[in-house]
């Protein structure tokens, strides 16, 4: 049998018969509660079936599947920590990582499309809005009838929110807002935009925007080269008429959009392990067929070392997570305590997938494996929603109580 063809049906196997199960060294499911293993074992069922098979041919084509939205309404991805009134699940928050952890392990881009749907658009409306509000957009963005996005970042102002320039004005019965957003995962095809501008006092609210609205336009960003299924987008007002009715009147002020981004960082804290898991899981198997001087690769100390090093940081976060999951449930979380597990853990799998290419040598930069996607996933997934070093800033805020940040 040739190198190529041993190759071609090992990546075969891969692709069209996903076994992959999560590593767990210190066995951290005694930790989790048998419903909490179920909804897990649903959602890697659901990605094993609706995501792994079709993932690469995805990222090579720079294709946004549609048809995923709503299939992840059915699974229950979307806030499923909303209550269940509203569509939501209802479920506590280590169920919410378990979902993100399982979803980032087929792909950050499609995590970043349920999270945000969750996170970033469910949350604000529910915690921030008017009964009307939850009544009118909850349901429809719970069961993927809508999707929806987040607009924060400005072309000038990334990690420097509150400078941004997006404001709207008073104009009797409606707002008039101008201005623009972009890096916008879900823009291109969301029905709603929640919308972070200033009044004319300069306080930061938050409005909902509807597709449709004129002068609201939502431009692709395109050539990316990670995050290549999720579709990312600007937003673009000009002199969007905005009824009265969509301000979310709950909660004003930057720390209203923060608490959004505290809940998607939580997401994504549990997400990269899931990307961490792949690459260490494909390594692992890899390493033990791929034979070299008369033996498999995995019987050489220096491949040894890589994959007890992964493990060792995977059984690290799994633990960080579950902790801070619990934290979380308890209301006991501060931004400083998620700021440092999506930091960690981010960091981390970008040294696992980076480690996995190395120990699947040159198959590694090929779509035949999952390693080069996750590698190129994740440096956005470092940078968005804080970057590394904003993150340690803010833990170093946390702990000598001075601020760093100009």
């Amino acid at each position: 049998m040739s190198i190529n063809t041993f190759e071609e049906k090992k990546a075969s196997k891969r692709a069209f018969n996903d076994v992959f199960e999560s590593p767990d060294f210190y066995e951290v499911d005694d930790l989790l509660t048998e419903e909490h293993k179920l909804i897990r074992t649903s959602i890697r069922d659901f990605v094993k079936k609706e995501i792994t098979p079709y993932i690469e041919e995805w990222c090579q084509q720079a294709h946004f599947p549609t048809e995923i939205v709503k299939k992840f309404g059915d699974i229950g991805a979307f806030g499923p920590t909303v209550p269940e009134q509203y569509g939501g699940g209802g479920l506590d928050y280590i169920s919410y990582g378990l979902i993100m952890q399982e979803i980032e392990r087929g792909d950050s881009g499609m995590r970043s499309t349920a999270s945000v749907q969750g996170s970033l658009v469910m949350y604000p409306i529910y915690k921030f809005g008017s009964e009307d509000q939850k009544k009118k957009y909850l349901p429809k963005l719970a069961s993927g009838e809508m999707l929806g996005c987040f607009g924060l970042t400005e072309p000038d102002h990334g990690s420097n929110p509150a400078g941004m320039v997006t404001n709207f004005k008073d104009a009797g019965d409606h707002y008039v807002l101008n201005g623009a957003k972009m890096w916008i995962s879900n823009s291109p095809q969301a029905d709603i935009a929640v919308v972070w501008a200033k009044n004319e006092e300069g306080r930061i609210h938050g409005l909902i925007v509807e597709r449709g609205m004129e002068g609201f336009t939502t431009p692709e960003t395109h050539n990316k080269w990670s995050l290549r299924a999720s579709c990312t987008g600007e937003l673009v007002f000009d002199n969007v008429k905005v009824p009265k009715e969509n301000l979310l009147p709950g909660k004003n002020g930057l720390g209203a959009p923060l608490m959004c981004l505290d809940s998607a960082r939580y997401g994504i804290a549990w997400g990269a392990i899931g990307a961490a898991m792949d690459c260490y899981e494909s390594a692992r198997r890899y390493a033990l067929e791929r034979i070299q001087f008369d033996k498999p690769i995995a019987s050489f100390q220096l491949v040894q070392k890589k994959l007890a090093e992964m493990l060792t940081e995977i059984t690290k976060a799994q633990l960080l997570n579950w902790k801070l999951g619990k934290m979380m449930d308890e209301g006991k979380v501060r931004t400083a305590h998620i700021s440092l597990a999506k930091r960690n853990n981010v960091a981390l799998a970008l040294d696992i997938a980076r480690e996995a290419r190395q120990i699947h040598g040159g198959m590694g930069i090929t779509g035949e494996y999952s390693i080069m996607r996750h590698m190129m996933n994740l440096e956005s997934v470092v940078t968005y929603e804080g970057t590394h070093d904003i993150h340690l800033l803010i833990l170093g805020n946390e702990i000598t109580g001075i601020p760093a940040f100009t």
